[in-house]
């Protein structure tokens, strides 16, 4: 990978995620490899995940470098359970509402106290979620590219929210929609995607509120994309190249630059890595009891960081794990319950004792890469997802909201590397496709899929790959410019 020197002062681009993790996770990967390319970054969480970063990580853990520097801005949320994740509708209508003031007052900020080592601010990249940043951009006239850490494919379901609405096939009339067979209807005009069917897209469409917040929300982020520099997407060329190839007609710029880990593993010396980004502390423990079991043996189960289930949901996907008699790694978030704490049945813990291992979180690339390995148990997020494709391993797909949805179709039907989990979670058909995927004709299938997949996305992270020549093209043909 090129390392791009520059002459006078050093580049500096402020970096914005979401604040949510999977969107922290991947723009801080990211922002290291700006930074290998000789930016200076200042990475900008709001005060809420600050704090809980402190707080899961140590109190030195933000310190950064001198190049490498964290700064916070108030979200304007009314105060929450530090332990767990904020509400999603509240988020949106502070990303709205309340950020833009305090971002320009850390970029007026940052510009007035700017020296030979803190040189003034040149670039944004900004999640794309976070469409405030681009009147931050525009009003000092430097470049802004949007970073979406979702795949392409939904983008695409987030690009058709206003034409559902103009076709009056969302908001829905009424609940009886969700069951009647209505979200199996095709929708045969979106480029780049077929047999797509209403439930394939990003579930904010599955609403009776005209109002919906989440909806409203993702359509004005993607319909205000166009006015960023550009558009970069955490993927690579040969997994989505379909829905890239009709993108591409849309944009100017659009940089697919991923899987970002695997960029990464080409930094030979990486003075970066002490610092990441989880919200909860990571129990390292499971990696030695990782290292006790046979290759391709364990199913690993986590649904993210966001995704709820019900008490009834987490016994079934429990009871399922236990009869299909298969090591497991489990993750239960403190928050995975809404409202009420996790409890499994006592016959679950006798009868798995010796063959799970739970813990509250995980370093999941750790995870995923462990040669015990055999199968992924996910809500399909995108961060999952793409970990999942970078490692070889194949996915029980349950997804529960937004794009999961549409990851969890093209993993499933695009991609053939998942099987999807019917959302009206039994033990029985828990057992099933556990067994399915760890043993069966059709788990064979996708274990060489996967691998497959694996392959290409090392090869776009090469120095000549595809990703790798994005990154170069994104620095020199948008941030520099």
């Amino acid at each position: 990978m090129t390392c791009i020197i520059l002459a006078d002062h050093k580049p500096h681009a402020v970096c914005f995620p979401s604040p949510a993790q999977s969107h922290i996770k991947s723009m801080l990967k990211l922002a290291k490899l700006l930074h290998y390319k000789g930016f200076h970054i200042t990475f900008v969480n709001t005060e809420f995940n600050h704090k809980r970063l402190l707080k899961s990580r140590g109190s030195d853990s933000l310190k950064g470098l001198p190049d490498f520097q964290f700064e916070s801005i108030p979200d304007g949320l009314p105060p929450s359970d530090e332990n767990a994740t904020q509400d999603l509708p509240g988020l949106c209508e502070a990303a709205r509402k309340n950020l833009l003031a305090p971002f320009n007052d850390l970029l007026d900020k940052l510009n007035d106290t700017a020296s030979p080592d803190v040189p003034p601010v040149t670039c944004i990249v900004s999640d794309g979620f976070m469409p405030v940043a681009i009147d931050a951009a525009a009003k000092r006239e430097i470049p802004i590219a949007l970073f979406f850490t979702i795949s392409a494919c939904s983008f695409m379901g987030f690009k058709q929210f206003q034409a559902l609405k103009e076709k009056g096939l969302t908001p829905l009339k009424d609940e009886s929609f969700l069951t009647n067979g209505y979200l199996d209807r095709v929708v045969d005009w979106i480029a780049g995607m077929k047999d797509i069917r209403l439930r394939d897209l990003p579930s904010f469409i599955r609403t009776t509120d005209p109002n919906d917040c989440l909806f409203n929300f993702c359509m004005e982020s993607v319909e205000r994309s166009p006015s960023g520099s550009a558009v970069i997407f955490h993927t690579f060329d040969s997994l989505e190249q379909e829905v890239l190839t009709s993108l591409y007609s849309m944009f100017p710029r659009v940089y697919t630059i991923g899987p970002l880990q695997l960029l990464l593993n080409q930094i030979q010396e990486d003075d970066l890595d002490s610092i990441d980004c989880n919200l909860w502390k990571e129990e390292v423990e499971c990696l030695q009891w990782l290292d006790s079991r046979k290759p391709n043996s364990v199913i690993y189960v986590n649904f993210g960081s966001i995704a709820v289930a019900t008490k009834e949901q987490l016994v079934e996907f429990g009871m399922g794990l236990s009869k299909s008699g298969h090591p497991f790694l489990w993750i239960i978030r403190p928050d995975i319950i809404t409202g009420d704490s996790a409890i499994l049945p006592p016959e679950f813990t006798e009868e798995t004792k010796e063959r799970g291992f739970i813990c509250s979180w995980c370093p999941q690339e750790e995870v995923l890469n462990h040669p015990s390995i055999g199968g992924f148990l996910t809500h399909c997020g995108w961060g999952s997802t793409i970990e999942s494709i970078s490692s070889g391993v194949p996915m029980l797909c349950w997804p529960s909201f937004g794009d999961q949805q549409t990851n969890c179709r093209y993993t499933c039907n695009e991609w053939a590397i998942g099987m999807e989990i019917d959302s009206n979670v039994t033990r029985e058909n828990v057992e099933k496709q556990v067994r399915e995927l760890m043993e069966g004709e059709e788990g064979k299938k996708m274990k060489k899929k996967a691998m497959e997949w694996k392959r290409l996305a090392l090869e776009a992270t090469r120095p000549s790959g595809s990703s790798s020549m994005n990154l170069d093209k994104l620095v020199t043909e948008v941030l520099l410019s």
